[in-house]
């Protein structure tokens, strides 16, 4: 009885051995007339070698791209909900803007065309008059060209009572047409003056006008030359 449990029992050392006797004497040019254990171990290395060059060529770079695309998430995320925001509030930001371009149109009606400039120089001229003020100095000078508007800067320099000078620049500002007043000076009289009461001052008044089609186009051609001589 004792006999036929030790035949039972396990012998690993005679199974070692036959599992290096399959490995004994391969010829690698007929792989296909391998034992079992060879051909089973051949495949499993081969697995491995294709995993580790799959991910050194392979996927090593799509982890990177996929890193790369995590980082930009929350950047894709915050675009979202603001695109977000603006479809919802889609009717009244058209509102919006249906005002502002009513707006601007107002104001692009109070810019006068070039034709009318002379009379818009006379207004300024009788503003002064009507005040009693005594012009010393209006001199228009160069005219600088914008985007779509041409702006028209004058010197002056008149003189009067202080009240009627302050009227003067508030009937400049209620023109029909844009007109400011920039480097404003109010000068005390002196010498002979002196005590009279009378003021000098001293300003820049511009007045601005909207450029023509044509006016337009010439100044488009121009800046696409400025940029294409600024790319060379």
């Amino acid at each position: 009885m004792a006999a036929h449990s030790l035949n039972l029992k396990f012998d690993l050392n005679a199974a070692m051995e036959g599992v290096a006797d399959q490995f004994r004497g391969l010829n690698p040019k007929e792989p296909g007339q391998w034992p079992v254990l060879p051909k089973l171990a051949a495949f499993s290395a081969m697995v491995v070698l294709v995993c580790v060059l799959g991910w050194v060529f392979v996927l090593a770079d799509e982890q990177a791209n996929l890193d790369t695309e995590r980082g930009r998430e929350p950047t894709l995320k915050a675009d979202y909900q603001n695109k977000l925001a603006q479809a919802v509030n889609l009717p009244e930001l058209r509102k919006q803007k249906s005002q502002v371009e009513e707006y601007v149109t107002q104001l692009e009606k109070q810019l006068p065309g070039k034709a009318e400039m002379d009379a818009l120089l006379s207004d300024i001229n009788q503003a002064g008059l009507g005040r009693g003020l005594q012009f010393e100095l209006f001199r228009p000078g160069q005219v600088v060209v914008k985007d779509y508007y041409a702006e028209l800067p004058i010197a002056l320099r008149v003189s009067g009572r202080y009240h009627d000078i302050g009227s003067f620049a508030a009937d400049v500002s209620n023109l029909s047409r844009i007109v400011t007043l920039h480097n404003l000076v109010v000068l005390a009289p002196t010498g002979k003056e002196l005590g009279s009461g009378t003021l000098s001052m001293e300003a820049t008044a511009r007045t601005y006008r909207y450029l023509d089609a044509l006016e337009v186009a010439e100044q488009k051609k121009s800046v696409a030359k400025a940029a294409a001589g600024a790319k060379k």
